[in-house]
């Protein structure tokens, strides 16, 4: 009979991230997820390079790619409410929990087995993976954050500075390079992303309000 699961994760491209903002521009959940898939993987690979660490970067981008496929059912709920008080959190836990298995649930039994780590997020064999995917996601949201910021959009001020603080909170040092080395180049325009052009822009703050908001 046929299966349901990856049309289903077809339709991420139909659910908007960041509700309850004034975006310039919509994000939606493919989008974030591929994102999300990019800069886990990149995590993955400074970890193994520059850190000494021997994980795999093409887990932690599958990881990645499916971390949200469970608000295909659920929407995204925005942060302010999810984080609201216990109870909330607690509840939208147990919602996600069984989008989880509905989705897993979409496919056929022989393929439920290898799937249902990637929808999980709580395979004990990934748990390093699952830490990075973490600060991939907090990543691309605080990517989002400038890419408004720079469109004169105040709204997500709040957010980026949270987000910035969130990302050096987790003591990751792939995490912290990330934020050093490689996203000032996203305060950049086109035409600055040339050899030569970020050096002459000078130090990226480490919060907004510090200087070089209106960079780009």
């Amino acid at each position: 009979m046929p299966s349901e699961f990856f049309a289903m994760l077809s339709r991420m491209k139909y659910i908007d991230r960041w509700g309850l903002m004034r975006n310039t521009r919509q994000e939606n959940l493919s989008e974030h997820s591929f994102e999300t898939a990019v800069l886990a993987h990149a995590l993955a690979t400074l970890r193994n390079v520059r850190f000494g660490g021997h994980v795999q970067p093409e887990r932690a981008a599958v990881l990645a790619l499916f971390h949200d496929a469970p608000e295909t059912l659920t929407g995204d709920l925005p942060t302010p409410v999810k984080y609201y008080n216990p109870d909330i959190r607690g509840a939208y836990g147990a919602v996600e929990k069984a989008a989880e298995q509905t989705l897993l649930s979409l496919l056929p039994s022989d393929l439920q087995d290898s799937y249902a780590p990637l929808l999980g997020g709580d395979s004990e064999s990934d748990a390093e993976l699952h830490k990075l995917v973490k600060a991939a996601d907090k990543l691309s949201a605080l990517i989002k954050c400038l890419e408004e910021r720079r469109m004169g959009n105040t709204d997500f001020l709040k957010a980026e500075e949270s987000l910035w603080k969130a990302v050096r909170g987790l003591h990751l040092p792939e995490a912290d390079c990330f934020l050093d080395e490689f996203l000032p180049a996203y305060s950049l325009t086109l035409d600055e992303t040339q050899p030569g052009q970020l050096h002459a822009k000078g130090p990226f703050p480490d919060k907004p309000g510090t200087g070089g908001e209106g960079r780009g």
